[in-house]
Protein backbone atom coordinates (compact mmCIF):
# COMPACT_ATOMS: atom_id res chain seq x y z
CA UNK A 1 0.00 0.00 0.00
CA UNK A 2 1.32 3.54 -0.99
CA UNK A 3 1.49 5.80 2.30
CA UNK A 4 -0.58 8.65 2.17
CA UNK A 5 0.96 12.12 2.19
CA UNK A 6 0.98 13.82 5.16
CA UNK A 7 0.21 18.02 4.67
CA UNK A 8 2.64 19.86 6.24
CA UNK A 9 0.14 22.64 8.78
CA UNK A 10 1.73 25.63 8.86
CA UNK A 11 2.48 26.28 12.46
CA UNK A 12 0.44 29.68 12.99
CA UNK A 13 2.25 30.48 16.34
CA UNK A 14 5.71 30.28 14.88
CA UNK A 15 4.41 32.06 12.10
CA UNK A 16 3.37 35.06 13.96
CA UNK A 17 7.06 34.89 15.71
CA UNK A 18 8.61 34.83 12.42
CA UNK A 19 6.87 37.48 11.35
CA UNK A 20 8.92 40.63 12.95
CA UNK A 21 12.22 38.84 11.95
CA UNK A 22 11.28 38.72 8.48
CA UNK A 23 10.17 42.81 8.93
CA UNK A 24 13.23 42.75 10.37
CA UNK A 25 15.60 41.71 7.95
CA UNK A 26 13.47 43.46 5.10
CA UNK A 27 14.06 46.80 6.21
CA UNK A 28 17.81 46.26 6.80
CA UNK A 29 18.14 45.17 3.13
CA UNK A 30 16.10 48.49 2.13
CA UNK A 31 18.07 50.67 4.26
CA UNK A 32 21.69 48.99 3.04
CA UNK A 33 20.32 49.71 -0.77
CA UNK A 34 19.45 53.19 -0.31
CA UNK A 35 22.43 53.97 2.01
CA UNK A 36 24.20 52.37 -1.10
CA UNK A 37 22.22 54.62 -3.91
CA UNK A 38 23.20 57.76 -1.51
CA UNK A 39 26.78 57.31 -0.93
CA UNK A 40 27.69 56.36 -4.77
CA UNK A 41 24.96 58.36 -6.52
CA UNK A 42 23.79 55.85 -7.91
CA UNK A 43 20.49 56.51 -9.14
CA UNK A 44 19.02 60.36 -10.09
CA UNK A 45 16.12 62.04 -11.31
CA UNK A 46 14.53 60.73 -14.45
CA UNK A 47 17.23 57.96 -14.68
CA UNK A 48 15.87 54.98 -16.46
CA UNK A 49 17.31 52.02 -14.49
CA UNK A 50 17.49 48.34 -16.49
CA UNK A 51 17.69 45.55 -14.01
CA UNK A 52 19.46 42.42 -14.83
CA UNK A 53 17.19 39.55 -13.82
CA UNK A 54 19.21 36.22 -14.19
CA UNK A 55 16.41 34.43 -12.11
CA UNK A 56 19.02 33.82 -9.12
CA UNK A 57 18.46 34.76 -5.56
CA UNK A 58 20.34 37.76 -5.81
CA UNK A 59 18.76 39.82 -8.80
CA UNK A 60 15.50 38.56 -7.34
CA UNK A 61 16.23 40.63 -4.20
CA UNK A 62 17.39 43.16 -6.08
CA UNK A 63 14.63 43.91 -8.12
CA UNK A 64 12.26 43.52 -5.24
CA UNK A 65 13.76 46.32 -2.87
CA UNK A 66 14.22 48.51 -6.05
CA UNK A 67 10.90 48.24 -6.77
CA UNK A 68 9.86 48.66 -2.85
CA UNK A 69 12.13 52.04 -2.84
CA UNK A 70 10.41 53.30 -5.98
CA UNK A 71 7.51 53.74 -4.47
CA UNK A 72 8.86 56.21 -1.19
CA UNK A 73 12.30 57.47 -2.70
CA UNK A 74 13.01 61.01 -3.46
CA UNK A 75 13.66 61.09 -6.93
CA UNK A 76 11.75 59.72 -9.97
CA UNK A 77 12.93 57.02 -11.86
CA UNK A 78 11.85 53.80 -14.10
CA UNK A 79 12.53 50.38 -13.77
CA UNK A 80 12.82 47.75 -16.35
CA UNK A 81 13.73 43.83 -15.90
CA UNK A 82 15.57 42.36 -18.44
CA UNK A 83 16.62 38.63 -18.62
CA UNK A 84 18.90 36.98 -21.17
CA UNK A 85 17.72 34.03 -22.47
CA UNK A 86 20.88 32.05 -23.39
CA UNK A 87 19.45 29.06 -24.77
CA UNK A 88 20.79 26.45 -22.21
CA UNK A 89 18.57 23.16 -22.40
CA UNK A 90 15.57 23.07 -20.60
CA UNK A 91 15.50 26.56 -19.55
CA UNK A 92 12.20 27.31 -17.82
CA UNK A 93 11.46 29.83 -20.23
CA UNK A 94 8.07 30.51 -19.48
CA UNK A 95 8.93 31.30 -15.55
CA UNK A 96 10.02 35.41 -15.72
CA UNK A 97 7.88 36.49 -17.89
CA UNK A 98 4.62 34.97 -15.92
CA UNK A 99 6.33 36.40 -12.55
CA UNK A 100 7.03 39.85 -13.76
CA UNK A 101 3.55 39.88 -15.94
CA UNK A 102 1.82 39.03 -12.58
CA UNK A 103 3.62 41.72 -10.40
CA UNK A 104 3.20 44.16 -13.23
CA UNK A 105 6.28 44.73 -13.71
CA UNK A 106 7.41 46.59 -17.03
CA UNK A 107 10.45 43.52 -18.67
CA UNK A 108 12.52 42.27 -22.34
CA UNK A 109 13.95 39.26 -22.76
CA UNK A 110 16.67 39.02 -24.80
CA UNK A 111 17.31 35.64 -26.91
CA UNK A 112 20.51 35.34 -27.93
CA UNK A 113 22.32 31.23 -27.85
CA UNK A 114 25.73 32.23 -25.72
CA UNK A 115 25.35 28.60 -24.66
CA UNK A 116 26.57 26.85 -27.83
CA UNK A 117 29.00 29.88 -28.22
CA UNK A 118 30.30 29.13 -24.60
CA UNK A 119 30.12 25.11 -24.85
CA UNK A 120 31.87 25.41 -28.17
CA UNK A 121 34.73 27.26 -27.30
CA UNK A 122 35.43 26.95 -23.97
CA UNK A 123 37.13 22.61 -23.73
CA UNK A 124 34.86 20.15 -21.30
CA UNK A 125 36.41 20.72 -17.63
CA UNK A 126 37.56 24.37 -18.17
CA UNK A 127 36.17 27.31 -16.76
CA UNK A 128 33.39 29.26 -18.69
CA UNK A 129 32.42 32.16 -16.88
CA UNK A 130 34.91 34.45 -18.20
CA UNK A 131 33.39 34.27 -21.60
CA UNK A 132 30.10 33.79 -20.51
CA UNK A 133 29.68 36.74 -19.05
CA UNK A 134 31.49 38.71 -21.96
CA UNK A 135 28.93 37.79 -23.99
CA UNK A 136 25.92 38.58 -21.80
CA UNK A 137 27.72 42.10 -21.06
CA UNK A 138 27.50 42.27 -24.80
CA UNK A 139 24.53 41.47 -25.01
CA UNK A 140 22.68 43.60 -22.13
CA UNK A 141 24.97 46.67 -22.90
CA UNK A 142 23.69 46.56 -26.71
CA UNK A 143 19.91 46.44 -25.59
CA UNK A 144 20.76 49.23 -22.83
CA UNK A 145 22.12 51.25 -25.48
CA UNK A 146 19.40 50.71 -27.77
CA UNK A 147 16.55 51.67 -25.48
CA UNK A 148 17.23 54.98 -23.82
CA UNK A 149 18.95 52.81 -20.32
CA UNK A 150 20.87 55.46 -18.37
CA UNK A 151 21.76 53.08 -15.41
CA UNK A 152 22.54 49.19 -15.47
CA UNK A 153 21.83 47.53 -12.04
CA UNK A 154 23.48 44.52 -11.19
CA UNK A 155 22.70 41.98 -7.95
CA UNK A 156 26.65 41.78 -6.83
CA UNK A 157 26.60 42.04 -3.15
CA UNK A 158 28.97 42.52 -0.17
CA UNK A 159 30.86 38.79 -0.45
CA UNK A 160 30.83 39.10 -4.03
CA UNK A 161 32.74 42.23 -3.98
CA UNK A 162 35.06 40.43 -1.06
CA UNK A 163 35.46 37.28 -3.24
CA UNK A 164 36.68 39.37 -6.30
CA UNK A 165 39.06 41.61 -3.75
CA UNK A 166 40.72 38.39 -2.85
CA UNK A 167 40.54 36.41 -6.43
CA UNK A 168 42.78 39.60 -7.73
CA UNK A 169 44.41 39.41 -4.50
CA UNK A 170 45.81 35.74 -4.34
CA UNK A 171 45.76 35.46 -8.24
CA UNK A 172 45.98 38.44 -9.88
CA UNK A 173 48.78 40.38 -7.81
CA UNK A 174 46.77 43.37 -7.72
CA UNK A 175 44.18 45.51 -5.02
CA UNK A 176 41.06 45.80 -6.26
CA UNK A 177 37.49 44.54 -5.82
CA UNK A 178 34.53 45.72 -7.44
CA UNK A 179 33.10 49.12 -7.19
CA UNK A 180 29.77 50.09 -6.39
CA UNK A 181 29.52 52.19 -9.45
CA UNK A 182 31.96 52.61 -12.90
CA UNK A 183 31.43 53.51 -15.70
CA UNK A 184 31.52 50.99 -18.95
CA UNK A 185 35.39 50.66 -20.83
CA UNK A 186 33.84 52.02 -23.66
CA UNK A 187 32.18 55.19 -21.84
CA UNK A 188 28.86 54.95 -22.45
CA UNK A 189 26.86 52.47 -19.95
CA UNK A 190 26.80 53.51 -16.17
CA UNK A 191 27.10 50.04 -14.25
CA UNK A 192 25.53 50.05 -10.45
CA UNK A 193 25.64 47.89 -7.50
CA UNK A 194 22.93 48.67 -5.30
CA UNK A 195 23.30 45.30 -3.09
CA UNK A 196 27.18 46.47 -2.30
CA UNK A 197 26.15 46.52 1.57
CA UNK A 198 24.49 44.04 1.96
CA UNK A 199 25.66 40.17 3.05
CA UNK A 200 24.76 37.18 0.74
CA UNK A 201 23.23 35.16 3.96
CA UNK A 202 20.74 37.86 4.53
CA UNK A 203 19.75 37.71 0.66
CA UNK A 204 19.43 33.71 0.58
CA UNK A 205 17.21 34.20 3.72
CA UNK A 206 15.20 37.48 2.12
CA UNK A 207 14.58 35.16 -1.25
CA UNK A 208 13.44 32.33 0.46
CA UNK A 209 10.96 34.45 2.82
CA UNK A 210 9.50 36.36 -0.29
CA UNK A 211 9.29 32.87 -2.34
CA UNK A 212 11.26 34.39 -5.56
CA UNK A 213 10.84 31.41 -8.83
CA UNK A 214 14.36 30.73 -8.52
CA UNK A 215 16.04 29.68 -11.93
CA UNK A 216 19.45 27.63 -10.75
CA UNK A 217 22.57 28.07 -13.92
CA UNK A 218 23.37 25.10 -15.27
CA UNK A 219 26.12 26.60 -17.24
CA UNK A 220 28.49 27.65 -15.17
CA UNK A 221 27.08 27.61 -11.77
CA UNK A 222 27.42 23.90 -11.93
CA UNK A 223 31.29 24.01 -11.72
CA UNK A 224 32.54 23.13 -8.50
CA UNK A 225 36.35 23.49 -8.88
CA UNK A 226 35.95 27.21 -9.55
CA UNK A 227 38.32 29.32 -7.46
CA UNK A 228 35.55 31.94 -6.69
CA UNK A 229 33.93 29.17 -4.76
CA UNK A 230 37.06 28.36 -2.94
CA UNK A 231 36.82 31.77 -1.87
CA UNK A 232 33.53 31.74 -0.85
CA UNK A 233 34.32 29.16 1.40
CA UNK A 234 37.18 31.14 3.15
CA UNK A 235 34.61 34.01 3.73
CA UNK A 236 31.63 31.79 5.07
CA UNK A 237 34.68 30.09 7.58
CA UNK A 238 35.31 33.46 8.43
CA UNK A 239 31.74 34.67 9.06
CA UNK A 240 31.20 31.47 10.95
CA UNK A 241 34.50 31.72 13.53
CA UNK A 242 35.60 35.43 12.94
CA UNK A 243 32.26 37.42 13.25
CA UNK A 244 33.35 41.27 12.15
CA UNK A 245 35.96 39.82 10.34
CA UNK A 246 34.32 40.25 6.36
CA UNK A 247 33.00 43.06 7.71
CA UNK A 248 35.92 45.02 8.54
CA UNK A 249 37.46 44.26 5.74
CA UNK A 250 34.56 45.22 3.39
CA UNK A 251 35.13 48.86 5.20
CA UNK A 252 38.72 48.80 4.30
CA UNK A 253 38.18 48.71 1.03
CA UNK A 254 36.72 52.13 0.98
CA UNK A 255 39.22 53.25 3.83
CA UNK A 256 42.40 53.14 1.75
CA UNK A 257 45.96 54.92 2.63
CA UNK A 258 47.81 55.67 -0.51
CA UNK A 259 50.86 56.42 0.96
CA UNK A 260 51.00 53.36 2.74
CA UNK A 261 51.22 51.12 0.05
CA UNK A 262 53.81 50.61 -2.34
CA UNK A 263 51.99 51.49 -5.75
CA UNK A 264 54.26 54.68 -7.28
CA UNK A 265 51.55 55.30 -9.86
CA UNK A 266 49.15 56.31 -6.80
CA UNK A 267 51.46 58.32 -4.72
CA UNK A 268 54.14 60.03 -5.48
CA UNK A 269 57.09 58.32 -3.06
CA UNK A 270 60.13 60.10 -5.32
CA UNK A 271 59.03 63.72 -4.14
CA UNK A 272 59.52 62.83 -0.60
CA UNK A 273 62.37 64.17 1.04
CA UNK A 274 63.64 65.05 -2.22
CA UNK A 275 66.35 67.86 -2.96
CA UNK A 276 65.80 70.56 -5.36
CA UNK A 277 68.37 70.30 -8.43
CA UNK A 278 69.27 66.05 -7.06
CA UNK A 279 69.63 63.97 -9.68
CA UNK A 280 68.58 60.66 -8.81
CA UNK A 281 70.11 57.20 -9.91
CA UNK A 282 68.55 54.83 -12.10
CA UNK A 283 68.16 51.14 -11.38
CA UNK A 284 71.15 50.15 -13.50
CA UNK A 285 73.32 52.47 -11.17
CA UNK A 286 72.06 50.98 -7.94
CA UNK A 287 72.95 47.22 -9.27
CA UNK A 288 76.17 46.30 -7.70
CA UNK A 289 76.91 44.05 -10.84
CA UNK A 290 75.55 46.04 -13.13
CA UNK A 291 72.95 43.53 -14.14
CA UNK A 292 69.28 45.65 -15.99
CA UNK A 293 66.19 45.31 -13.92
Amino acid sequence: MTPMSVPVLSDPRADRMRAPEAARLARRLRRQVGQAIVDFQMIEDGDRVMVCLSGGKDSHTLLDLLLSLQARAPVRFELVAVNLDQKQPGFPADVLPDYLTARGVPFHVIEQDTYSTVTRVIPEGKTMCSLCSRLRRGALYRWAAENGITRIALGHHRDDILATFFLNLFHGASLKAMPPKLRSDDGRHVVIRPLAYCRESDIAEYAGQRAFPIIPCNLCGSQENLQRKAIGRMLADWDAQHPGRCESIFRALGNVAPSQLADRNLFDFAALGSRAGAAGAGAHDWLSDGEAV
